[in-house]
């Protein structure tokens, strides 16, 4: 069987074809933004028909995509109702005490998915235990979903106080909704996120019911269109936690897809360092319209079970609806090639967070862009080929690009080619920035962790970007610019169980915990099963999320395998010990913890990841193809650089900057100092650490 990984990015749409004897097909098209699906078609249907797939043939489609995400910015989900106990009908409006911007009067507040009109009090209680308080009005929730169903109301989420200690009420809520309403979707906070804190799990299960109808229906789409082009095989869809589920489960759970395709370039740049031998690693993924950071800690990238989308200012952390779901811990910034560049209102040069995307695009797109943006003022300054952007597929237009970074440039009093800088550079230090946080916070040194760079434009900003970090190196692998698809065909089939049970852990009853973990680990069982694994492929974490008595947020904490009992106490307090002073440098006070959550990770065997990389092992001599004009200030502007073919590179190679590497979907910039060679698996390695050590 062959496997394909395809990416929808908000500029374009990248392929990866492996076939059964390890060969790969790369592609890169622009994305459909009307119709995603036909960027999948346009990226596969060439592969299919030109012999590179026996007709027939069967296998299997990895898919990442940014549809949840741009459903819930957007507001394009279906009519939605929220029931909840009576009384918490604001709770999800009132959220948290919590304001995002201190001294902001004006302060905006994220606005619910459903509005207070809809959202309805229903007679029931459960107390903190799981006991009934206030048994279900029945009676009331039939006649409350007829009437929903009459106003045209297409979807309800159901989020009861206390519902992840005793589920029952809203299990009944969603039979009697079948009974009444059949044809409205309905998702249960108990099965959604079955964890404490009532604002964030509302917010969640509204979010999932929300866009439900909408993935559902396009995942289906996707598969009309794979059956009509000749795809035959499976097709699996990434979640935001790096594993990999069926159709059917991503259209049950969709709010999972939220970080899709970001998820898979960190679980491409964890793959690749371990085959490498570098465990550590920042990943820095940059695209057409975001760029996205995630540090790789012991061949695993970070994850959080926190997340917020829709800020009100995009990178506000509070400004935006809470999620709490299983995701990749990384930073995502309003900075890739389509960033457009402006002058603000004090008269500075700004970039981004606004996109060009992939229409119009850029300006040398040719497509009726007029602002110039990140990849603009990338090839006026020389980085990128007008003649070589997809391997020739697309010419770029360097006069209409000129003209425009002209026209930006008279209210500056700056010449194109300043502009082009001004632009280079600084997105490249908003990228740095953001970075530099993100490490701070996780307790990581930036000088110990090398740059992995990839995404259309990582290799252009790599790079600079490595050098404002002081990174001792940086990393760029073959077919960087479709990066993210190595990481789809790399993440095996997993899904994530939570369950909320408070306990001091000195008091805990450990045949308790046992059978909450074990019900997650048979549940994920189940759903594994349903894909097509065997019961024995099938591994499980468990870990929890665990703090100290009076605080009021915990962290993640890997349990012992097997059976838990008293004699594991001192194991899981040392971990936890460990967990927090790599957070925050130090050990918290002598004091008791106590458990809030536990976690169940259930998933399949990795994907076997060998390719066989289309790169041309004939030619053993030079692998430079030229040079052309490209700048770098060092040199005190544009300069005769070097030119290097990314498919003739052979193992141990080596070559100094300034250098371009030139392959077909992406270009790396080596500045004037760097130090590259080619490792074994063809990286490109460039030493940045004596760079920074003379300074």
């Amino acid at each position: 069987m062959y496997k394909v990984g395809i990416d929808i990015g908000g500029t374009f749409t990248d392929m990866l074809l492996v076939g059964e004897d390890g060969s790969a097909v790369i592609g890169k098209t622009l994305t459909t933004p009307s119709d995603p699906s036909l960027a999948v078609e346009n990226a596969l249907r060439p592969v299919l028909e030109n012999g590179s797939v026996k007709a027939g043939e069967r296998g299997t489609l990895i898919h990442g995509t940014t549809l949840v995400t741009n459903a819930l910015i957007e507001r394009k989900g279906a009519p939605t109702a929220l029931l909840t106990t009576a009384g918490f009908r604001d709770a999800v409006e009132i959220g948290r005490e919590h304001r995002y911007e201190l001294y902001d009067l004006n302060l905006d507040l994220p606005k619910p998915l459903v509005p207070r009109h809809l959202r309805f009090d229903v007679p029931e209680r459960m107390d903190a235990d799981g006991g009934v308080l206030e048994a279900l009005d029945e009676a009331f929730v039939g006649k409350l979903v007829g009437e929903l169903r009459d106003k045209g109301i297409k979807a309800i989420g159901v989020c009861y106080l206390n519902s992840f200690r005793n589920p029952a009420h809203e299990k009944r809520t969603a039979e009697i909704i079948a009974e009444v309403a059949p044809e409205i979707r309905v998702s249960l906070s108990s099965e959604v996120v079955a964890e404490i804190r009532e604002f964030q799990r509302t917010s969640t299960t509204l979010a999932n019911v929300y866009v439900q109808e909408r993935v559902s229906d396009y995942l289906a789409q996707l598969q009309a269109r794979l059956d009509q082009i000749g795809f035959r095989g499976s097709f699996f869809v990434m979640l935001s936690s790096g594993g990999i589920a069926t159709r059917e489960t991503a259209s049950r759970f969709p709010v999972r897809l939220l970080e899709s395709g970001p998820a898979a370039g960190a679980i491409a740049a964890a793959e690749a360092g371990m085959r490498s031998g570098h465990g550590d690693l920042l990943s820095f993924d940059m695209g057409g319209t975001t760029a996205k950071l995630c540090v790789i800690d012991d061949g695993q990238p970070l994850k959080t079970h926190e997340f917020e989308v829709d800020r009100v200012y995009r990178f506000r952390k509070g400004s935006g609806l809470p999620m709490r779901i299983p995701v990749i811990d990384m930073i995502e910034l309003g900075a890739g090639g389509g960033s457009i560049a402006r002058v603000d209102s004090l008269g500075l040069l700004k970039v981004g967070p606004d996109s060009s995307g992939a229409d119009p695009g850029p300006v040398c797109y040719g497509q009726g862009g007029t602002q110039p943006t990140v990849t603009d003022a990338d090839l006026a300054l020389g980085y990128l080929d007008a003649n070589y952007f997809l391997g020739g597929k697309m010419k770029l237009d360097l006069d209409g690009t000129q003209k425009a970074l002209e026209r930006l440039g008279k209210p500056l009093n700056m010449t194109a080619e300043q502009v082009a800088w001004g632009i280079h550079q600084i997105v490249n230090e908003n990228m740095a920035n953001a970075a530099r946080a993100h490490l701070g916070e996780r307790g990581k040194d930036p000088r110990r962790l090398p740059m992995y760079a990839f995404g259309g434009a990582g290799p252009v900003h790599g790079y600079r970007v490595a050098e404002i970090l002081r990174l001792p190196a940086l990393i760029s692998p073959f077919g960087a610019g479709v990066g993210s698809t190595f990481g789809l065909l790399a993440a095996p089939l997993a899904f994530d169980f939570v369950r909320s049970a408070y306990s001091r852990l000195d008091q805990l009853d450990w045949q308790f915990a046992n059978g909450l973990l074990y019900d997650m680990a048979e549940e994920g069982r189940k759903v594994l099963q349903s894909s097509g694994l065997s019961s024995n492929e099938i591994t499980y974490q468990h870990s929890a999320d665990i703090r100290y008595v009076g605080q009021g947020h915990e962290v993640s904490v890997a349990l012992p395998g097997g059976v838990l009992n008293a004699n594991d106490l001192a194991a899981i307090v040392a971990e936890f010990e460990r967990t927090y002073a790599a957070l925050y440098g130090r050990k918290g006070p002598d004091v008791a913890l106590e458990v809030i959550n536990w976690r169940v990770v259930a998933s399949g065997p990795r994907p076997d990841m060998n390719l066989k990389l289309p790169h041309d092992s004939s030619k053993r001599g030079d692998a430079r193809k030229g040079s052309r004009l490209a700048f770098f200030p060092e040199k005190n502007g544009f300069v005769e650089t070097a030119i290097y073919d990314r498919y003739a590179l052979q193992p141990g190679m080596k070559f100094n900057g300034p250098a371009i590497v030139e392959e077909r979907e992406s270009t790396l910039i080596v500045g004037v100092r760097g130090r590259a060679r080619v490792d074994e698996r063809l990286n490109v390695v460039v030493e940045l650490s004596e760079l920074h050590d003379e300074k």
